[in-house]
């Protein structure tokens, strides 16, 4: 049975940092691409990063995060992170990571498994 496990969330001021952490378990974790998406109250649930299988050397970023989140992985540990940088009010979002096999796709679709999500909350 495939999990994963979001933690790290919560309440930060703007301009602060947060670490988000996701740890999977039941898949053979180097084969998939890794996503984090996240969801504001009203709206849809969007790709802001992904890494790239195995070695994680190809990663994407949405422009509004681009420069300020940094998507990384540790194969070893079974665990994606995402590190938040200069937190926004409107990065103020449920956060949910997301695994794939091999090619990447910005489709929330596309991806294969899900965790629960955690909340990030940025105040002004």
């Amino acid at each position: 049975q495939v999990q994963l496990v979001e933690s790290g969330g919560g309440l930060v001021q703007a301009g602060g940092s947060l670490r988000l952490s996701c740890a999977a378990s039941g898949l053979t974790f180097s084969r998939y691409v890794l996503g984090w998406f996240r969801q504001a109250p009203g709206k849809e649930r969007d790709l802001i990063t992904y890494i790239s299988w195995l070695s994680g050397d190809s990663t994407y970023y949405v422009d509004s995060v681009k420069g300020r989140f940094t998507i990384s992985r540790d194969n070893a540990a079974n665990t994606v992170y995402l590190q938040m940088n200069s937190v926004k009010p409107e990065d103020t979002a449920v956060y949910y990571c997301a695994a794939k096999s091999f090619a990447a796709s910005f489709r929330a679709d596309d991806y294969n498994y899900w965790g629960q999500g955690t909340q990030v909350t940025v105040s002004s």
